[in-house]
């Protein structure tokens, strides 16, 4: 797929994977324009990169979504819709016995899932119009095997998952040639995830990644671990969920 002299709209793009996915697509000749929540932090993606267009919107709210819809068709409409906005509730507030267990759940299925079927639908249209373009769905190895501390994540990116899958094949059987991607990271070293000591690759090993991927159309673009676990997953599924799990994870959920 050719990016460059395309049109971008990532969400969750003020930092992070996000705003790291801004820069190189800028760098290869995108126009990019990102949303995320945080006009603050949008002030200094402005600041500090003036050809980055943003603009203030909760994926979680289908006002701002329609808002953001609007203010998209102004600039002249986008090629491809980056959904990479997500939310993980602290494991700490998080435990099954948790009062806040449901209301955590009910978060993160709201941004993680239904947040990007709302984008999806609001966009599909005008990109169904280009004469190529592009939905990239962030999955997560999570979604293969879960996270006993983090499991309404996980079912939430195994939602996006299946969806993402459903979406590609509902749109090949209409004729559409709009192609639809699923990044599926390993563990990145963002603000999410400081408090973990396990293995990451850095935000632009991710975002590389995610662009040798579209380039060469691979509509299910896994990068660094990924790769791997995906195989250990395919054939030793108990291996790959002791991977996600291992026994120092264990104390967590007992306390």
């Amino acid at each position: 797929m050719e990016i460059q002299g395309k049109t971008i709209l990532i969400t969750g793009g003020a930092s992070g994977i996000g705003l790291e996915a801004a820069k190189q697509f800028l760098a290869i000749g995108a126009k990019v324009i990102v949303t995320g929540r945080s006009r603050a932090k949008l002030d200094a993606v402005k600041k500090a990169n003036p050809a980055i267009i943003t603009i203030q919107s909760d994926v979680a709210n289908n006002e701002e979504v329609k808002f953001l819809f609007n203010k998209i068709q102004e600039l002249g409409g986008i090629d491809i819709l980056y959904n990479n906005a997500a939310v993980l509730v602290p494991p700490s507030n998080f435990g099954i016995a948790n009062d806040k267990h449901s209301e955590g759940a009910a978060y993160e299925m709201e941004v993680n899932y239904i947040g990007v079927i709302r984008l999806n639908n609001m966009f599909m249209d005008m990109l169904q119009s280009r004469k190529e373009a592009a939905i990239i769905n962030t999955t997560s190895i999570l979604s293969q095997a879960p996270s006993l501390i983090e499991a309404t994540y996980s079912s939430s990116k195994t939602a996006l998952a299946f969806y993402t899958v459903s979406l590609r094949e509902h749109l090949k059987i209409i004729g559409s040639n709009l192609k639809i991607f699923e990044l599926v990271p390993p563990l990145v070293a963002t603000e999410m995830t400081v408090d973990r000591k396990d293995k990451k690759i850095s935000v632009e090993e991710m975002v590389r990644g995610l662009i040798v991927g579209l380039q060469k159309e691979h509509y299910t673009i896994r990068v660094g671990d990924a790769k791997l676990f995906s195989l250990i997953n395919r054939f030793f599924p108990k291996t790959a969920f002791k991977l996600i799990n291992p026994k120092k994870s264990h104390q967590l959920l007992k306390n």
